[in-house]
């Protein structure tokens, strides 16, 4: 086997793997709302859940890019797999709102522990002058889990019910511990720039202005990534969708990244970067203005079809930027802040919308949403 096609079987299984896990999160925020609201729970407290999500994600998300370039990746891929089975399980052994409340924000940081050494072996392998097109693959990969989170989420409670739902995502995990543990592969090693380099704060990274720009856009990318997954549950179920109808809408959602992100590859190809992310927040910015209209589950399943191809588009874009402009030996740090920053803004955005929906309804949340990423658009293009 040649080198080349060692590393092609490696980022294959790293796929598989990251499919798996990402699964789990993306079911879990879906069983995790809709066990809420059958409990009564309002859109300020389902919003708060949400956000919990990424509120260890937000604290910690740099120290674990910096563990990834000074231990590197295997190890963290491993812990996060193992506390990502735990940390599922708890609404499944414990249900209630205590549980939610504390399975949140554990899922949320154990994933992340996973995601970002996942991210940064995803830069190391094989040639930075096909960063683009890992990126896209691992995103494309991500769409696939993208719709059987909330497909398995929705369906299983449905038919057994919250905790047999927890116990089916927190057993999915599993595969990618066993691998990781059993199966020593050749991921990216401790970087020897990470630990001669002399300690820096990760705001030092914020001094180029070109990375500014390109974490602030891939913040609302997040943003409005997330609350279609705070807000479709509650909409939904405001308009009489059952809990398979709404967990068919946001996997259509998954679709259409999956849809957009399959052409990811030829794109990156032809096209710069920065090209395909002022589009991509058009399109987004549209969807938004058109989500409170959809009074059907076919309607709103076909915005956030046009939804899910505008966000789809950006992501992999983002991630190769990051990637590339990173300092050498620092890249799991900067792919760390990237993930520090827009969890700050999933843990502020979805309680600070969760309580205008709360008390204005939702067609604010929807149409400011809206305004924010038509003015990134306008932000990307001057970028371009």
């Amino acid at each position: 086997m040649t080198s080349a096609r060692a590393r092609r079987r490696l980022f294959a299984t790293l796929l598989a793997l990251g499919i798996l896990n990402h699964t789990t999160i993306t079911g879990a925020r879906v069983g995790v709302a809709l066990d809420a609201l059958d409990r009564g729970a309002s859109p300020a407290t389902v919003g708060t859940l949400i956000a919990l999500f990424a509120l260890l994600p937000m604290l910690f998300a740099v120290g674990v890019g910096r563990l990834s370039d000074r231990a590197g990746a295997r190890m963290p891929m491993v812990a996060g797999s193992a506390a990502l089975v735990a940390a599922t399980a708890l609404p499944a052994l414990f249900p209630g709102y205590p549980a939610l409340f504390v399975a949140a924000p554990a899922i949320g940081f154990s994933f992340v522990v996973f995601q970002v050494a996942l991210f940064h072996a995803t830069g190391e392998i094989g040639e930075a002058s096909k960063r683009p097109k890992r990126f896209a693959h691992l995103a494309l990969a991500y769409s696939l889990s993208g719709m059987l989170g909330p497909l398995v989420a929705g369906f299983a409670i449905d038919h057994a019910g919250h905790r047999a739902a927890f116990a089916l995502l927190a057993a999915i995990p599993l595969v990618p511990l066993v691998v990781l543990a059993r199966w020593i592969p050749a991921l990216p090693g401790p970087s020897g720039q990470a630990a001669d380099a002399p300690a820096r704060g990760a705001l030092d990274l914020l001094r180029h202005p070109a990375m500014r720009r390109v974490l602030a856009i891939n913040a609302l990318f997040s943003v409005a990534w997330d609350l279609h997954t705070v807000f479709v549950p509650i909409y939904g179920e405001r308009i009489g969708l059952t809990a398979s109808e709404i967990g068919m809408v946001i996997a259509v959602f998954g679709f259409a990244t999956f849809v957009v992100r399959f052409a990811m590859p030829w794109v990156a190809a032809r096209a710069r970067e920065a090209q395909v992310l002022g589009p991509a927040l058009f399109a987004a910015a549209l969807a938004y203005a058109a989500f409170p209209f959809a009074a059907d589950a076919i309607a709103l399943a076909v915005v956030s079809f046009a939804l899910g191809l505008g966000l789809g588009a950006g992501q992999p874009m983002v991630m190769s930027l990051l990637a590339t402009r990173a300092p050498p030996g620092r890249m799991g740090e900067v792919l760390g802040l990237r993930m520090s920053l827009v969890q700050t803004s999933a843990v502020t955005v979805p309680l600070a919308f969760g309580a205008i929906g709360a008390t204005l309804g939702l067609l604010p949340v929807f149409w400011g949403v809206g305004a924010l990423l038509l003015g990134g658009g306008f932000l990307a293009r001057r970028g371009a």
